[in-house]
C-alpha cells in the first residue's frame, strides 16, 4: 500500500467520523403520526421480553433514536411472537454490522501476508459484509417467528378444543374463553388470558381482544377463532361443532406443514450421499482410466 493510498484512506475515515458526529449531534424530527399514536388513549404497547444485556439494550435504544426513519423495517409482529424487544433487535443489527466491520479487514490483513491485495478489494468486501451483517437479523427474526407461530397455532388448537368443551358444559362466551385460557401455562395461553383480562377491564368484547392480539402477533388462526366467538356472542349460534372442526383443521394444517418440512429435509439428505457416491466412484474409476490412457 503506497503512502498516497494511506493518505486517501485516512482522509476518508476522518470525513466519515465528522459526518457521523454531525449526524449524531443534529436534532431528530419526531414522526407526527407516531407521536399522536403514543398519546392516544387507545394506544397499547406490545409486551416484549428483554433478551439482551443492559449494554446491548442501550446500544439498541441509541440506534432507534439516531437512525433516520425508514432505514429499518421494524418487524413488530415477528418480535412480539418471539417475545423480543425492538431495542434488542437494533442491538443485534449493530453487533453483526460491527463484527463484519472488524473481522473482514482483519482477515484481509492476514491474507495480504501471502497474497498481495489491492486496497479496493478489502474496502468493497468490508462494505458488503457490513450490509450483510446489518440485514442478517431480519432474516433470523423472520425464520424464528415462522417457527414460533407454528407453536402458537398448536397451542390455539388445544385452546379451541377447551373453549368448545366449556361451551358444551354450559359456560357463557366470555366465561368459556377465560376458563379455557387459564388451563394452559404456555406463553400463548398467558397472552390470551392477559388480553381477555384487559378487555374485561376496558369493557370490551372478548372477541375484539382476540382480534387485537391476532393483529399484534399476525396469527390468522386467532382471527378465525375470534370470528367464531363473535357469532356465538352476538347471535347466540351454537359453535361447539364449529370449534371442534376448526381445531381439527388447524391440526391437519400443522401436520401437512410438518410433513412438507420432513420431506424437504429428506430430499436434502440425498445431496451429500450422492456427492459421496460420486467421489468414491471417481476414486475407483480414475486410476483404471489413467492406466488405459497412459501408453
Amino acid at each position: 500500500m503506497t503512502s498516497l493510498q494511506l493518505l486517501i484512506l485516512a482522509g476518508m475515515l476522518v470525513m466519515a467520523g465528522v459526518a457521523v458526529f454531525v449526524w449524531w449531534a443534529a436534532p431528530a424530527e419526531p414522526d407526527l403520526a407516531d407521536a399522536l399514536d403514543r398519546i392516544s388513549p387507545h394506544h397499547t404497547t406490545t409486551p416484549a421480553v428483554v433478551t439482551g444485556g443492559a449494554g446491548g439494550e442501550r446500544a439498541g435504544l441509541w440506534a432507534m433514536r439516531r437512525l433516520p426513519a425508514g432505514w429499518v423495517r421494524e418487524p413488530v409482529a415477528d418480535l412480539a411472537v418471539l417475545r423480543k424487544s425492538l431495542a434488542s433487535f437494533y442491538s443485534d443489527k449493530l453487533a453483526f454490522a460491527g463484527l463484519a466491520a472488524l473481522a473482514v479487514p482483519l482477515l484481509s490483513w492476514l491474507v495480504s501476508w501471502t497474497i498481495p491485495l489491492p486496497i479496493t478489494i478489502p474496502v468493497i468486501v468490508t462494505l458488503a459484509g457490513v450490509v450483510a451483517g446489518w440485514f442478517l437479523p431480519d432474516l433470523n427474526v423472520r425464520q424464528d417467528a415462522a417457527k414460533a407461530r407454528a407453536g402458537v397455532s398448536r397451542a390455539l388448537g388445544a385452546y379451541t378444543d377447551l373453549v368448545a368443551l366449556e361451551r358444551h358444559g354450559g359456560s357463557g362466551t366470555r366465561q368459556a374463553m377465560e376458563l379455557a385460557a387459564q388451563v394452559g401455562d404456555s406463553w400463548a395461553f398467558s397472552r390470551i388470558s392477559e388480553e381477555l383480562l384487559r378487555s374485561r377491564l376496558d369493557w370490551q368484547q372478548p372477541w375484539d381482544a382476540l382480534h387485537h392480539l391476532a393483529g399484534q402477533l399476525n396469527v390468522a388462526d386467532l382471527d378465525d377463532l375470534a370470528d367464531i366467538m363473535r357469532l356465538c356472542g352476538e347471535e347466540g349460534a351454537p359453535v361447539y361443532d364449529t370449534l371442534r372442526a376448526r381445531s381439527t383443521a388447524t391440526r391437519n394444517a400443522l401436520l401437512t406443514r410438518d410433513l412438507a418440512v420432513a420431506n424437504e429435509v429428506g430430499e436434502r439428505m440425498f445431496i451429500p450421499a450422492s456427492i459421496t457416491a460420486v467421489v468414491f466412484l471417481a476414486i475407483l474409476l480414475v486410476p483404471a482410466l489413467l492406466r488405459l490412457i497412459t501408453p
